[in-house]
């Protein structure tokens, strides 16, 4: 096992992304009282465009607008407005997950580390100021820049192009969801790890190399192993 880049998904692999408590920040500013009520209904609305995104239905633009449009009638302004608002919140409450820190800080200066996210523009760099970590990524591909989302294995092979397209064999993708960082980084030809915090039962046909339960436990697969040293 020798990586000299490691690869990650951004929220819930990186950061802690609680979309209710981000939602509820933005709706305050608009004086609106955003129940839990509300949050499932706008989830039934939200996940299945995720889906559409991810599968290349739907343009990151189209995601945006859509989730919002029922709230922007409401409150007779803009789905962009809405859309920029809730982004500008959940920068606002970002917070990195348990272990995040430690793990960067036990990679940095021994392997190449950047970023591949289905999350959108307006979040990612700010998000990144915001915790110390603008520097520690790069490349940092965003779907929405590339015009691709995970899986699609074009996403990753414009990465692995930024990186000089390094053997295969010494990249690592770590991300928390099977089908979109997993699948993806098969598919693409390089290893994969899968952050499974929740215990989640593992896919039919979806088989990381490595299979972990947090950062820590990641942290010490990698810095344990002598190619690290």
């Amino acid at each position: 096992m020798q990586y000299k880049w490691v690869l990650f998904d951004a929220d819930e692999t990186l950061f802690h992304f609680d979309a209710f408590q981000g939602l509820q920040l933005m709706f305050s500013r608009f004086d609106v009282d955003f129940t839990r009520q509300d949050f499932a209904h706008y989830q039934t609305v939200n996940k299945p465009l995720w889906v559409d995104y991810q599968d290349g239905k739907l343009t990151a633009k189209q995601l945006q607008n859509i989730r919002f449009e029922e709230w922007a009638k409401k409150l007779t302004v803009s789905t962009q407005q809405l859309n920029s608002s809730f982004l500008a919140a959940m920068a606002e409450i970002c917070q990195l997950l348990p272990g995040a820190q430690e793990l960067i800080d036990a990679l940095t200066g021994r392997v190449n580390m950047g970023i591949i996210t289905n999350g959108f523009t307006e979040l990612q760099t700010v998000r990144l100021e915001k915790v110390g970590l603008a520097n520690c990524f790069s490349p940092l591909v965003i779907s929405e820049e590339v015009g691709l989302a995970k899986p699609d294995v074009g996403i990753f092979n414009h990465a692995l192009s930024l990186m000089g397209n390094p053997d295969k064999e010494s990249v690592l993708m770590v991300g928390d969801n099977p089908h979109s960082d997993i699948l993806g980084g098969i598919n693409a030809g390089i290893h994969t790890c899968w952050l499974n915090s929740d215990g989640s039962e593992q896919p039919a046909g979806i088989n990381p190399n490595y299979h972990v339960s947090s950062l820590c436990e990641l942290r010490e697969l990698l810095t344990s192993n002598k190619s690290f040293k």
